[in-house]
């Protein structure tokens, strides 16, 4: 039972990552990011350029950050930004320059499946059980995300100039809060974390150009479920991450592949506008 419980805490943690820059970028301007799965991929490939460069392995999520960030300012200045009032051209635009970017992965390092290796390797003994030391690191990853982006949403000026843009924008420019540069901001750290999330999970998975779909999938329901809200986001990822774990290990490794899909659809047919508070 311990074993599962840790399962089911690290699969959350690791949804968490991943979806949590989806979810920023959302909760600013109430679009999809659906580049944000090959944003993960280019975070992957940044971990391994970082490898085969022989730099330290904690630097990869640092390196992918930057590189992610650099492409999300890019991918908001030329394209996203003149689709702010258009929210579907936006979705397809994203998800157009998705695959533009898939391909350039695929031109640069080919299509064979690479591997990352972890900053840390080896097991911790936990009440008489062995468990990865990496996947319980992720763990603290995901509380300081969530911790961090709290910080910066309460506690400074960009956070609050964030949550009047997203309370009523109109207002907050009428205050003087530069709204174009509060989203491009946005926009960019959201794909930083994206990419960085990609950095993370990648000693867990193989690295491949389509790695980042199933957790673009993943996270996009993780994300309609959750609304805006990050606390909203880690109930979600408990509640259906676990649903996830625990279907993969007493029904089916394929059905528990599913669960979050299936889930997230039948609680947003409940509830079509998300769990989170207003």
């Amino acid at each position: 039972m311990l074993t599962l419980a840790l399962d089911i805490a690290t699969t959350a943690a690791i949804l968490f990552i991943v979806s949590a820059g989806l979810l920023i970028v959302f909760g600013v301007m109430k679009i999809i990011n659906f580049a944000h799965g090959a944003l993960i991929t280019a975070g992957a490939y940044a971990a391994l350029v970082g490898m085969r460069l022989g730099l330290p392995a904690w630097m990869a999520p640092f390196l992918a950050f930057m590189v992610g960030g650099l492409l999300g300012m890019a991918i908001e200045s030329v394209v996203v930004r003149r689709l702010y009032r258009r929210p579907l051209d936006a979705i397809l635009a994203t998800w157009g320059l998705g695959i533009v970017l898939g391909q350039a992965v695929i031109v640069g390092f080919g299509r064979e499946v690479q591997f990352v290796a972890a900053p840390v390797a080896g097991t911790i003994g936990l009440g008489g059980t062995d468990y990865s030391l990496y996947r319980l690191l992720l763990v603290a990853a995901a509380l300081a995300i969530g911790i961090g982006f709290t910080f910066v949403l309460n506690g400074t000026r960009l956070g609050l100039s964030t949550r009047a843009v997203i309370l009523n924008e109109t207002l907050a420019e009428g205050l003087g809060i530069n709204a174009v540069f509060v989203r491009f901001l946005t926009f960019g750290i959201g794909s930083g974390l994206g990419a960085a999330a990609g950095a993370l999970i990648t000693p867990l998975a193989s690295v491949d150009p389509n790695m980042g779909i199933p957790w673009l999938i993943n996270a996009f329901m993780l994300v309609m479920v959750s609304g805006s809200a990050l606390s909203t986001l880690a109930v979600a990822c408990l509640v259906l991450g676990g649903m996830q774990v625990v279907i993969s290990t007493f029904v089916s490794p394929i059905l528990g592949g599913l669960a979050i899909a299936v889930l997230a659809a039948i609680a947003l047919r409940l509830r079509p506008e998300g769990f989170a508070r207003a």
